[in-house]
């Protein structure tokens, strides 16, 4: 069973395709022409081990928000559609992940059903040209369009970029661990007999 999907997004604001193999290595080909975001998606696929493919262009002479927002929201289509019914994965993930003086920790529940609670502390400036607040609305996005309940807690930390890779890095270990099969798992992971 392949859990792959191909996603095209094609809007007035951007044009994105992008390639998932949930069961990859960490291959990864990003160019979005946002660096900070490419910076994070190459971490996700090797942190993940997902192989991952993304082409995007969009209205970045205005600025990033509609280019970060639709990354996730094709990134989530992308393992909706790759995890299918869902049967026989874990459903659950959680990891920790220290980076320097910053620890973030994730957890995942692909149930269906979108949620976010995002407890991460950060001020308003910019890594690069990449404003600070655009993670936040990259992760709403995945969520809105995988049906992903998601917690990202930042317990402690003071660099800002450390903070916001902390968080990627325990979101890919944490997706890789809900996303794994179970042998013992008979359908889906849950007494409804549906996610």
């Amino acid at each position: 069973m392949t859990r792959t999907a191909t996603i095209e997004r094609v809007t007035k604001e951007t044009r994105i395709k992008l390639s998932l193999n949930v069961d990859g290595t960490g291959e990864a080909q990003i160019c979005t022409s946002v660096p900070f975001l490419d910076h994070m998606l190459n971490l996700f696929a090797r942190h993940g081990l997902f192989d991952l493919t993304v082409e995007a262009s969009g209205d970045i002479d205005i600025d990033f928000h509609h280019t970060v927002e639709d990354i996730g929201i094709v990134l989530g289509e992308a393992f909706k559609q790759a995890l299918g019914e869902k049967k026989g994965i874990r459903r659950y993930g959680q990891a920790t992940v220290p980076m320097d003086e910053t620890l973030a920790s994730v957890a995942t529940d692909i149930s269906g059903r979108p949620y976010m609670v995002y407890h991460v502390t950060l001020p308003k400036v910019k890594l690069g040209e990449f404003d600070v607040e655009l993670a936040k609305e990259f992760f709403q996005a995945f969520v809105n369009h995988c049906g992903l309940n998601l917690h990202v807690n930042v317990m402690y930390g003071d660099n800002v970029h450390h903070i916001i890779e902390a968080c990627f890095k325990a979101f890919a270990r944490a997706m890789d661990i809900a996303t794994q099969l179970d042998p013992r798992v008979d359908g889906v992971m849950s007494t409804k007999g549906v996610l």
